[in-house]
């Protein structure tokens, strides 16, 4: 069962971890024409930037004399299990507003020294985080940035990843048994009648109790407010004057939203696959399932080209009809898989959406589709789903999915009030997205049931006072729409959009030269691209 993710993980090439929630699209699978729009037709947002909503209010810059304790603290390094790195545990407040002694966390720290010296003094320490909410910047620290990120960067940069409050190794919130996730997974998210509306919302309010019976204590402070301050204590204790950032997907947020409590600490900020934190719940789902539209369409443009498409050779209309149709099939009956689990239209969705996340993936799912459709094997589409809820081979789930919610629920009010609402509002989400549409407005609905009210609302970032900020878009982004790019470029007040025309999730080290020493040249020489400079892959 999907939740509200702006999120898979960042670069694909790198390591999948980021789950997120989406912007506007250039069009739905289901034109007419079956056309697509170009990259250079890609429309602007249709809202000024940041709307009608309330900016983020910087805070002071005086470091309040209760977390002085916490900002000068020295960290405790030891050798990681990987070799080359050193970890270590910050100590930060449970609740900034009230820290209390005994009330604290404990959070995952990791690190690379960088290797240069003499002409290739350090810069400083440049923090990662690929996304989620609920990625663990540890392992893609350690898994990718430190081994993939260019050797130039690894060379003057500290190389650091902190798993947030709640992920991974960071005081992780818990929620359902593995068995509990299996089937959780599997309930219909598209229900034909109120019994399986009942069982959806049932489904949604056993997840949240499990949550709020093994997290109760955490559940309230795990905003991505919450987690930006711990980014400036991390900043302070590892001895940096600014922060020096790369964020991906939902990283993004993370990162803009320290931007516009801490503007003047500020260093060289890289915001890809950005998000738009003006947005409502419900219209970043309702454009995150135009995104999928715009990227199905991608995909579905290319499978129809190929003399193994299993959705056919009649254009992307068609290819979604047909689409639609094994979904509807595995409704009514789920497909073997040759395991003890079946595939059920739910998980063939999710893995259909995991290969959204990059063209790369595109071949895989041909073949996972052409299993499925024409031969009634499950298997490859289910190992799909599987690599998007990060299900291991011994059945066990990771974190993501218990954080992802935990997040997304208290950062915003809930898109609907019931399933009323939701109900009617999938014709519009179908409108936006016809294969896609109806999954994402059911669920939305998942944050109904959380047992921790919203702390956040909507707003918009400014960051008056800070450094040059570099947002990124891609034009067909699933995941994070390119309007979402442009809304909070233009929302910063020294925003630089960056745009990437191309299909798949992130930009940065995914094949454009153009796009990677635009980036370089910005966290090495404090370069900054001029602000809407485009690239497409293969440009220098």
């Amino acid at each position: 069962m999907r939740t509200r993710r702006p999120l898979r993980t960042a670069s694909a090439l790198l390591v999948a971890a980021v789950l997120l929630v989406s912007g506007c699209s250039s069009g739905g699978e289901g034109d007419e024409d079956g056309t697509e729009t170009s990259d250079s037709a890609v429309p602007s947002p249709t809202r000024s930037p940041g709307g009608d909503a309330e900016p983020l209010k910087a805070l002071p810059t005086k470091i309040p004399s209760e977390l002085r304790p916490y900002y000068e603290q020295r960290l405790e390094w030891s050798e990681c299990d990987v070799i080359g790195f050193e970890c270590a545990k910050l100590r930060v407040p449970l609740d900034y507003d009230d820290p209390r002694e005994g009330e604290e966390l404990r959070l995952a720290v990791s690190r690379k020294k960088s290797s240069g010296s003499g002409k290739d003094k350090r810069i400083g320490s440049l923090l990662v985080n690929p996304g989620g909410p609920g990625g663990s910047a540890i392992k893609f620290l350690q898994e990718a940035a430190a081994v993939s990120f260019p050797p130039q960067l690894r060379e003057r940069y500290d190389m650091v990843g902190m798993d947030p409050r709640g992920v991974g190794r960071s005081e992780p919130v818990e929620c359902l048994s593995d068995r509990e996730m299996d089937e959780y997974v599997r309930t219909d998210q598209t229900p034909d009648d109120s019994k399986e509306v009942d069982q959806l919302v049932e489904a949604y309010k056993g997840f949240a109790k499990g949550c709020e019976q093994r997290s109760s204590g955490l559940l309230g402070h795990v905003s991505t407010v919450d987690s930006a301050r711990d980014m400036d204590v991390l900043r302070a204790v590892l001895g940096d004057e600014k922060l020096h950032y790369y964020g991906a997907s939902y990283g993004t947020f993370l990162g803009s939203t320290y931007a516009g409590l801490y503007p003047q600490r500020v260093g060289r900020l890289v915001l890809d696959a950005a998000m738009d934190p003006s947005l409502t719940s419900r219209e970043v789902n309702v454009q995150q399932a135009g995104g999928f539209a715009t990227a199905f369409k991608a995909f579905a443009k290319d499978c129809v080209g190929q003399s193994d498409c299993p959705l056919g050779d009649e254009g992307v209309k068609d290819a979604g009809k047909k689409l639609r149709a094994f979904f509807e099939k595995l409704d009514r009956k789920p497909m073997k898989t040759g395991t003890d689990r079946t595939l059920t239209e739910s998980m063939a969705t999710t893995g259909v959406i995991q290969a959204m996340y990059s063209e790369q993936l595109w071949p895989q799912l041909r073949q996972a589709l052409t299993a499925g459709m024409k031969k009634g094997k499950g298997g490859e589409l289910l190992a799909l789903a599987d690599q998007y809820y990060e299900r291991d081979t011994d059945g066990s789930y990771a974190n993501i999915m218990f954080a992802n919610p935990a997040v997304n629920c208290l950062d915003l009010p809930p898109a609907f009030d019931g399933p009323k609402e939701a109900r009617k509002a999938v014709d519009d989400f179908e409108e936006t997205s016809p294969v896609f549409g109806r999954g994402f407005a059911w669920s939305a609905l998942n944050c109904t049931y959380w047992q921790q009210d919203a702390t956040g609302e909507p707003h918009s970032i400014a960051a008056k006072g800070s450094e040059p900020v570099v947002v990124i878009g891609t034009t067909r982004d699933p995941a994070t729409p390119y309007a979402w790019a442009q809304g909070l470029a233009g929302q910063l007040s020294k925003g630089r959009l960056l745009t990437y025309e191309a299909d798949g999730h992130s930009a940065f080290l995914r094949g454009s030269r153009c796009v990677d020493e635009s980036v370089l040249a910005y966290l090495l020489k404090g370069k900054a691209p001029k602000d809407g400079k485009r690239c497409s892959p293969g440009m220098t």
